[in-house]
């Protein structure tokens, strides 16, 4: 992650600085690990939450302080609690009714099959880690989806580095045993 750390922390530097292409490039280098890390914790509002977070990236840029490890916690933390705020509006609003929802996933014409096969081993994935308890799942998409070291990862979920290092490693332990005994039946 070092060259991609390093050209993060310039292109954040820059972008401080009003470069608006800067900003772009830092959005490149982070949404797609954010992105991932929202979903695993609300599943499909995540483009809304992850817009809201960068709303807030945005108009807050000029307070950040750190390099490109460091921004990508501090987003992964931003992102964090738009997700907790997204879950708790979601348990007070009324759920749909079995229709409304047959109506909301109707497929749109813009699908395709390769765009559907990706969509589906991301979605499977991130299903597997959703189904780990809710602290392992963090620390798994924090280390892995998002690629943040223990000791940023811990300051996301404000724990201490060794606990979110022994979450993630029984997460993953878990998942790789719920794999193999897939393949092993399948």
């Amino acid at each position: 992650m070092g060259a991609y750390d390093a050209e993060l922390g310039a292109a954040v530097e820059r972008a401080q600085q009003g470069d608006e292409d800067a900003f772009a490039t830092a959005y490149r280098l982070v949404q797609p690990g954010l992105i991932g890390y929202v979903r695993g914790l609300v599943g499909d509002g995540a483009e809304d939450v992850a817009a809201e977070a960068w709303l807030e990236i945005a108009r807050d840029l000029s307070r950040f302080r750190g390099d490109g490890a460091g921004f990508r916690g501090w987003t992964a933390t931003i992102a964090r609690h738009r997700a907790l705020g997204h879950l708790r509006r979601q348990k007070r609003r009324p759920r749909i009714s079995l229709l409304e929802r047959d109506v909301l996933e109707l497929p749109d014409g813009q699908d395709t099959a390769a765009a559907a096969l990706e969509a589906l081993s991301t979605e499977r994935a991130l299903e597997l880690i959703g189904s780990l308890p809710r602290e392992q799942s963090e620390a798994v998409l924090l280390r892995v989806v998002v690629g943040l070291d223990g000791p940023a990862a811990a300051r996301v979920l404000g724990k201490r580095p060794g606990a979110v290092r022994a979450a993630a490693y029984r997460g993953l332990k878990g998942l790789a045993e719920r794999l193999a005994r897939a393949y092993a039946e399948g």
